[in-house]
């Protein structure tokens, strides 16, 4: 009863708070975020918080989020992009990722090709939290806009590898026979996804007497996915690679009814306590005796950030533009925590490198809007 009562006091609070901080333009959800790192302080809760049952939930919210991205996830139109944006994407990551990963190395003494996962997760970009923003300011079809939205789409590619990068590491670590069954689960899930994907025609002619009956159809896929993924420590990959085969096969005007309906249960329900989890694990001491090394990390993923917008955007859009991209740029969302949160709960970063990594990730998440608003005003981009 004890995790009944924790439940409705935690998602109270993300109301509450969440209804306040929209205010200033940063998702509701990281209320819950808040609450957890409030909790890392003092947690009364430490038994709920600790217990099997709250972390089973919590690893729900994380497989329900990298399900939606998949479900967003338009290959197509990531594709189609134009030149600018393609050639945008890959020179800022790069820029990012080259810095970020010698800063994780010889920082904090992280191997190479862990450093390199980290910094990729610094790369990733929250298009979703700036996309209210460029509405409300009416951007969205500008040039500035559109390069936001289309970096951040593209950048979705980058999140998919980095995720399947990391799931083969964890799932490649034991016995040649582990070895074996890794492979073998990995092999299958890549084969249900590009099975489910080819069969977009009979998809189109897959009929459901209701919501409900698609619901849980939906609900066994993702699952599945889920649980073969499970055998190669891949299940955020499955889980991943589940919304992506299920965007292709669900008929266009049902999967838009299916996916209001799996958004609102995964932010209602579920990843509010994924991200409760997700602050409820840093360090709050480490954070009080270094805090330079939080400027450190946001200096180098902010810094690399405006550098890499500036060079290869100053011609195209012009200085002010430039600055602005490479500041809308620098908003992370789910993605990044959930690559953060795979590498600690898998032994692959300490506890150092992911408390720094996380109050990074949350002082930005209220500087940036703030910033990028305040910006597109004062330089005549926008009017208010």
């Amino acid at each position: 009863m004890e995790l009944i009562l924790f439940l409705a006091a935690s998602f109270l609070f993300t109301l509450l708070v969440g209804i306040l901080i929209e205010k200033i333009r940063v998702p509701w959800i990281f209320a819950a975020l808040i609450l957890g790192v409030l909790l890392a302080v003092h947690n009364p809760f430490s038994a709920v918080t600790s217990s099997d049952t709250f972390k089973f939930i919590a690893g729900l919210g994380m497989y329900f989020l990298l399900f939606i991205i998949g479900l967003e996830i338009d290959l197509k139109e990531v594709i189609k992009r134009e030149r600018f944006i393609v050639k945008a994407t890959l020179f800022i990551i790069l820029l990012e990722a080259v810095f970020g990963t010698l800063l994780v190395h010889f920082v904090f003494n992280c191997p190479w090709l862990i450093s390199i996962l980290v910094a990729l997760s610094f790369a990733t970009v929250g298009e979703a939290v700036l996309i209210p923003i460029l509405d409300e300011f009416k951007i969205v079809n500008t040039d500035l806009g559109q390069a936001i939205i289309g970096i951040g789409v593209l950048d979705d590619l980058i999140e998919v590898f980095t995720i399947i990068w990391i799931c083969v590491l964890i799932g490649s670590e034991g016995d040649s026979f582990g070895i074996g069954i890794t492979l073998i689960s990995l092999i299958l899930l890549f084969l249900l996804a590009f099975g489910l994907t080819k069969l977009k025609k009979e998809g189109r002619r897959f009929v459901v007497p209701d919501i409900e009956a698609l619901f849980l159809f939906v609900m066994f896929v993702f699952f599945l996915f889920i649980g073969v993924g499970k055998y190669a420590d891949a299940s955020p990959l499955g889980a991943l690679l589940a919304g992506i085969a299920l965007k292709n096969f669900i008929p266009k005007e049902r999967l838009g009814i299916i996916e209001s309906e799996v958004k609102t249960m995964c932010y209602g329900f579920f990843a509010p306590i994924f991200f409760l989890w997700v602050g409820v694990s840093v360090n709050i001491n480490y954070l009080t005796t270094y805090p330079l090394l939080i400027l450190l990390v946001v200096s180098v993923s902010k810094g690399s950030k405006l550098l890499g917008s500036y060079l290869i955007a100053r011609r195209e859009f012009g200085i002010r533009k430039s600055i602005l991209l490479g500041i809308g740029l620098s908003v992370r969302f789910s993605t990044s925590i959930v690559i953060i949160k795979i590498l600690f709960e898998n032994a692959l970063i300490g506890v150092d490198l992911y408390s720094v990594l996380i109050a990074s990730s949350i002082v930005f998440k209220f500087i940036i809007p703030l910033l990028f608003s305040q910006l597109l005003v004062r330089w005549g981009i926008a009017r208010k």
